[in-house]
């Protein structure tokens, strides 16, 4: 073993409170709240920042927000395949720090960085054809047409954000997110003032609106990426791994692995984002406001989703490093506690969402009281029990992702997000005329039953779990 290699074990070694996670539920509590809470201030930097894209948007008129909700729509659903072969860095990368091999860690961001790079290629052609399949999908054409101005801009953040992803699973698993907290937080400010120079002109700028906003998301997370970039390859602890070294090595057989626990990620994310999507386009075909609508109270429900994700991607790293360690009790304290923590908090920011809705859909329409905004409040009522199913599912399987389990919540996923969700969906926005209320009914119903047998699966599995 050489000089450097003890160094790394040495760095990776597992801090003595996370060593005996199973000896208290506090001191799991601690760990968890430790390592979730700059993650989950990380996501909603970023969902900050598309807030801010879409109330400025917004001030130009219903269509516009209805076309950014069409351009996210297509750009979500594609991002996800990326998404989850990257998403895949963390689990590897954990249950390798829980194990001490450092090897293992920095192959893993090697090979996740190679995958994002693959992925993203063909995805960035989405740009060439939204408008011709949204208008095959009933969209009116003023709003293809915007949403299309709006990705040609937009479309060019999925590299740079697929990679940061990467990077931030890598040092969430060796216990250090802070820096990408600390580069998302700068992001925000800067994305503001550049998504309003490009959108509406100033300074001598031209005014490029919505491909302007667009080009300014993506300017800003090309700059997030290089911070990154900056991070792990010169700061402690994150030099010692050498994650560019050698970085035209790949190693198949763990970019094989990646692939296989990544893939059941990207299906699930696309079920999910597919079902939220295509729901969007169910608003579409009933009107510019229900899909006006809609948008916000989905970039509420994005906002609320961050705090659970973060707890997610906690319990992922936290089960990882039981895994690493063969910590069954771990193992099972990590992911109730975890999940335990995410419905407290959904709980408290959903009663605030409830008791403030009015206020938040004026936020998004200025102190417009037209059909738009009070369909706004309402689904936003109508949405609280989405709320807290969805941070309860997000968890769950954020705890399964850290035991490397991902095909079965697949299955899972295609049951009750389309075969429930969907079709619960249609049948009471269109059969029985709810419009789109109904329609956030059949989500409701879906998530909570994905939630339910994600739940049932980690507890089947934690019950049998040996070492």
């Amino acid at each position: 073993m050489t000089s450097l290699d003890k160094i790394e074990r040495a760095t990776v070694a597992p801090p003595v409170s996370a060593a005996v996670p199973g000896r208290h539920l506090a001191i799991e509590l601690a760990e968890t709240l430790k390592l979730a809470a700059p993650i989950a201030l990380t996501q909603l930097g970023q969902i900050a920042m598309m807030t801010t894209d879409l109330a400025m948007i917004g001030r130009l008129g219903a269509e516009a927000v209805a076309a950014a909700a069409l351009a996210h729509t297509v750009l979500f659903v594609s991002f996800t395949f990326g998404m989850g072969l990257v998403s895949a860095v963390a689990p590897l990368a954990a249950q390798a720090f829980g194990a001490r091999n450092p090897h293992v860690i920095r192959r893993s961001l090697r090979v996740g960085l190679w995958a994002a790079l693959l992925v993203s290629l063909p995805l960035m052609a989405l740009r060439f054809w939204a408008e011709q399949v949204l208008l095959m999908l009933g969209q009116s054409p003023t709003s293809a047409h915007l949403a299309q101005e709006y990705l040609a801009g937009l479309v060019w953040t999925i590299l740079p954000a697929l990679w940061f992803m990467a990077i931030r699973g890598f040092m969430s698993a060796i216990n250090r997110p802070e820096p990408i907290l600390w580069i998302t937080l700068a992001a925000i400010p800067a994305n503001a003032l550049l998504v309003y120079l490009l959108l509406f002109g100033a300074f001598g700028l031209p005014q490029l609106g919505l491909f302007g906003a667009g080009l300014a998301t993506s300017i800003v997370n090309v700059g997030t990426f290089l911070a990154a970039v900056w991070f792990a390859m010169y700061r402690r602890p994150f030099r010692k791994y050498h994650v560019f070294g050698h970085f035209w090595r790949i190693d198949w057989r763990l970019m094989w692995k990646l692939i296989v626990v990544g893939a059941p990620i990207s299906l699930s994310f696309l079920l999910e984002y597919g079902l939220f999507g295509a729901a969007g386009l169910l608003m579409g075909l009933i009107s510019t406001t229900a899909l006006a609508a809609h948008q916000i109270a989905l970039q509420v429900a994005a906002i609320l989703y961050m705090v659970p994700f973060g707890i997610s991607m906690a319990a992922t790293v936290r089960v990882g490093h039981a895994i690493g360690r063969g910590n069954a009790g771990a193992v099972r304290h990590a992911g109730h506690v975890a999940t335990w923590l995410g419905i407290v908090l959904a709980a408290l920011l959903t009663l605030a969402v409830m008791l403030g809705r009015f206020g938040v859909a004026h936020l998004f329409l200025g102190e417009s009281t037209d059909a738009t905004a009070e369909l706004s409040a309402t689904l936003l009522l109508v949405g609280s029990t989405l709320f807290v199913a969805d941070a309860i599912q997000t968890i769950a399987a954020g705890a399964l992702r850290g035991m490397n389990d991902t095909r079965v919540p697949l299955l899972f996923a295609i049951l009750s997000y389309w075969l429930i969700g969907f079709a619960g969906a249609c049948w009471l926005g269109f059969w029985i005329s709810w419009g789109a209320v109904g329609v956030w009914i059949g989500l409701s119903v879906g998530t909570a039953v994905y939630a339910v047998l994600l739940l049932l699966r980690f507890r089947r599995l934690t019950s049998k779990l040996t070492f």
